[in-house]
């Protein structure tokens, strides 16, 4: 504090601008920027607990209600998988005012209830137990059309595959670089684990694939939004999922551009379907 030299009494000082400003930044982002959490969420149908990243928007704490996007990761991957390679989720989720869920889905089982493997009850896991606790302990919009599901890879797969089996929880679905044809994969990613082996369970690899899925389309409408790169090992039947939901007359966005089976598609790909989202969001708010 600086002082008078002649009554040493203290001189009143206005404050820096410059500091000011910094300060006010720094409240702001930290007033306004998501907030990000682990929980666990125990399932009764497979007697077990799993981690879950949750991320809700800077507006969380002021809103009535908060729409939710379930975000799946891929095979060999785990809950953190989104939130420790893509940190901007963080940014979108305060840009597009929407919750982020992102539910462990196990190493490998392409998020079904196994007919093989009573132990594995994803599809029960994911479309019900979680979005039951996610509605029980935030401020969500508890209908249809407050929430969305999608995913890469295995999670893809998840996301179209849950969409279309439970349209009356999940309004909007979505896949990126998604797994929608089991049958053409019948060695790879120990999906006959889950599913059987293609002798003994052959009409599983057909009933358990969102290629034939999408022939019994659910009665409530879905927004639908599918992405995958033109150097990706699952292009081609991403290509002709779209091209038999054209058939069929289902509508949906589909989406190709120049990309591969990594991270860097997907970083790119998500903040592409979290806008489409909240466009779904906005049209039945």
């Amino acid at each position: 504090m600086r002082y008078n030299k002649n009554t040493h009494s203290p001189i009143s000082q206005s404050p820096n601008p410059l500091f000011t400003l910094i300060f006010a930044l720094l409240f702001f982002q930290t007033a306004h920027s998501a907030s990000v959490d682990t929980v666990s969420i125990y399932s009764a149908a497979m007697k077990k607990e799993y981690k879950c990243v949750v991320i809700t928007p800077g507006m969380y704490k002021k809103a009535t209600a908060v729409p939710v996007v379930y975000l799946l990761h891929g095979h060999a991957g785990w809950y953190a998988n989104w939130i420790l390679r893509v940190p901007e989720l963080k940014t979108w989720a305060d840009e597009y005012q929407l919750m982020i869920v992102c539910p462990d889905g196990g190493f490998n089982s392409w998020y079904v209830d196994s007919p093989v493997d009573s132990t594995v009850r994803f599809e029960t896991y994911i479309s019900k137990e979680v979005p039951d606790y996610i509605d029980a302990h935030y401020k969500t919009i508890k209908s249809r059309h407050g929430r969305a599901i999608t995913g890469l890879s295995m999670g893809g797969h998840g996301g179209l595959f849950h969409g279309f089996r439970h349209a009356d929880i999940f309004g909007a679905c979505g896949s990126m670089s998604g797994g929608v044809d089991l049958q053409p994969f019948k060695k790879n990613w120990q999906i006959s684990q889950k599913i059987g082996d293609t002798v003994n369970y052959a009409a599983n690899w057909i009933n358990y694939s969102v290629m034939t899925l999408v022939e019994q389309k659910p009665k409530d409408s879905l927004a639908i939004i599918i992405d995958c790169g033109t150097e990706d090992f699952f292009y081609e039947v991403n290509g002709q999922l779209h091209r038999k939901m054209v058939g069929l007359k289902i509508a949906h966005d589909y989406i190709e551009r120049p990309g591969k089976h990594d991270w860097n598609y997907w970083r790119n790909a998500v903040q592409y379907q979290l806008l489409y989202f909240r466009k779904y969001f906005n049209n039945h708010g």
